[in-house]
């Protein structure tokens, strides 16, 4: 009985708070749009609507969007150094909408709550003690409110490392460009566009730093704003290449051929260390799986006749 009126409260309570996020009115949604819309410039905003690709808004959608400033006040970060961390972390894993922090702290709450209720349901079917049912659940529950952690970590580090494996194809291709007359702005503009289907990622960072050169931001600001976005090493170390051959007047083309070349380098010796790495990793499998085999295949007919030769009193005869 009382695991009836435990799972009743829950709905109720699950059902509350759909109603009240659901509640708000399209005016306060105007209203909310307009403030953070306030404080851009006008530029800057009707060339992101432009860029924006314009898409039907889905019930399912409006409804998310009304969800999730609910469900994201309970795991609101502490302080505004939080905030700003959890930004750059989705912008380096592609998410650089504001939306995307809604939707990532919304996603903790409701897989968080999720996996709990789905987790109590099935600890009441199976029939557990209600301490047993709760602690079950509350651990679930725990691992469903880490879920996007884990989601946001891979996604950061698969990007980073998309974007590390197309930087030397793409220094190749600007060293070309900028040897052949173009300047920098225009080199990376046209390295950009060629590398959209190839290395995507880094292509598109890239048309992010010649879209903010364009609106008037100084062109190593654009480039560094490119390397937090990234949040590569190499990016950055290319981006202080770049700002010392501005800084002393040494070549473009030279300084971008000697990183290309050092890229390259690290590179090789990464594929070298992992192939090193091969044998130890082997070791595990070769011991679980495939000695065990040999062993089988090898001794099997030994011990075959063995136990055939003690079945029939082989060792009757022996002396005692």
């Amino acid at each position: 009985m009382s695991e009836m009126i435990l799972l009743g409260v829950l709905v109720v309570a699950s059902v509350g708070l759909i109603i009240y996020s659901l509640w708000p009115t399209k005016k306060a949604d105007s209203e909310h749009m307009r403030r953070r819309m306030a404080g851009r410039r006008l530029e800057q905003a009707e060339a992101l609507l432009a860029a924006a690709p314009k898409r039907e808004r889905s019930t399912a959608k409006e409804m998310i969007e009304k969800v999730a400033p609910i469900a994201m006040r309970p795991v609101m970060p502490a302080s505004e150094e939080e905030m700003t961390k959890l930004r750059g972390k989705l912008s380096q894993a592609g998410y650089r909408s504001e939306a995307a922090v809604r939707y990532f702290l919304a996603s903790k709450t409701i897989v968080g709550i999720g996996v709990l209720l789905v987790t109590l349901l099935v600890a009441m079917g199976m029939g557990l003690q209600t301490k047993q049912m709760l602690g079950l659940a509350a651990f679930a529950g725990g691992i469903g409110f880490m879920l996007p952690n884990l989601w946001l970590s891979l996604a950061q580090s698969s990007r980073q490392e998309k974007v590390r494996n197309g930087l030397p194809d793409v220094l190749d291709l600007m060293v070309v460009t900028v040897e052949s007359g173009l300047g920098l702005d225009a080199a990376i503009m046209k390295v950009g566009e060629d590398m959209h289907n190839v290395h995507p990622e880094l292509a598109e960072e890239m048309m992010i730093a010649v879209a903010e050169g364009q609106m008037g931001v100084p062109r190593m600001e654009a480039l560094e704003k490119m390397a937090k976005r990234c949040g590569v090493d190499e990016v950055r170390a290319l981006v202080s290449t770049v700002a010392q051959a501005e800084k002393f007047g040494t070549s473009i083309a030279k300084a971008l051929r000697t990183q290309a070349d050092s890229l390259r380098v690290k590179r090789r010796l990464k594929a070298e260390e992992r192939a090193q790495k091969t044998t130890v990793k082997l070791m595990a499998p070769l011991i679980l799986f495939i000695f065990p085999s040999i062993f089988v295949v090898l001794a099997g007919p030994a011990a075959m006749k063995l136990i055939a030769a003690f079945s029939k009193g082989g060792i009757s005869g022996a002396p005692q």
